[in-house]
């Protein structure tokens, strides 16, 4: 977890840094603020998920650690890291091609200023990106569907992205996490065990916060998606 806010560091610089801005540019990278928080507070009750799970009897440990991988057969925190990784794939996506539309840009400028120069006038070329006051280049999406396209591609990635890591959330972790005690019997130990999993409460309220805040990810970006096909391909 550590590696991934250490990763996550040089991206929301560039964040603040970059010469190109886009319509919700802003909020993708607030979310990932966000979500890198939480993952990482989430993450906090599950460090030692072995040593709160505990069965009764006196047998060898191994009972203990066959029962515990027979519970919790399916992945937790690794799914989640690789989620979170997967998340900011998507945003670096638009990333990516913003970087492409600024380096067209600037190569139609220079052309531009080299037929003025041999020419002695101007001629104005249609380009997806334009120069605000600050100099800073804005994607302008009423201009190209290709751009509009991409743009509600990424976004599209993000929701199926975050609609993934719901379910794993919701239909995978949450039930391993029952108030039990449940039952366990391995063909290493035959013997029918109770086992329980210290701190339950705390492990759920993790798993809730994620899935609340991937719920809020998954509502924005539906209503970017729809304001983006009403206002830019429909022209409302």
């Amino acid at each position: 977890m550590a590696a991934l806010v250490t990763g996550l560091i040089p991206i929301l610089r560039t964040a603040v840094d970059a010469t190109t801005t886009y319509t919700g540019r802003a909020v993708w990278f607030g979310f990932l603020c966000i979500r890198v928080v939480i993952l990482f507070l989430a993450e906090l009750p599950f460090h030692k998920l072995d040593l709160d799970f505990a069965c009764n009897g006196t047998g060898e440990s191994i009972c203990i650690k066959a029962c515990f991988n027979r519970h919790f057969h399916k992945p937790m925190m690794v799914a989640w890291n690789f989620m979170f990784v997967l998340t900011i794939f998507s945003v670096m996506l638009m990333e990516l091609f913003t970087s492409h539309l600024r380096s067209r840009a600037q190569k139609r400028s220079c052309q531009v200023k080299a037929d003025m120069e041999l020419q002695g006038q101007g001629t104005e070329v249609a380009q997806v990106a334009s120069k605000d006051t600050k100099g800073q280049i804005v994607i302008d999406l009423h201009r190209d569907r290709g751009t509009v396209g991409f743009y509600l591609f990424s976004i599209t990635l993000r929701i199926l992205i975050e609609s993934w890591f719901l379910y794993v959330l919701l239909f995978w972790n949450l039930p391993a996490l029952d108030n039990g005690p449940f039952n366990c019997s391995t063909d290493i130990c035959s013997d029918l065990r109770v086992c329980v999993v210290r701190a339950a409460p705390e492990k759920r309220m993790s798993i809730y916060a994620l899935a609340s805040i991937s719920g809020m990810i998954v509502v924005c970006s539906l209503l970017f998606c729809v304001y983006s096909i009403v206002h830019y391909l429909c022209h409302f």
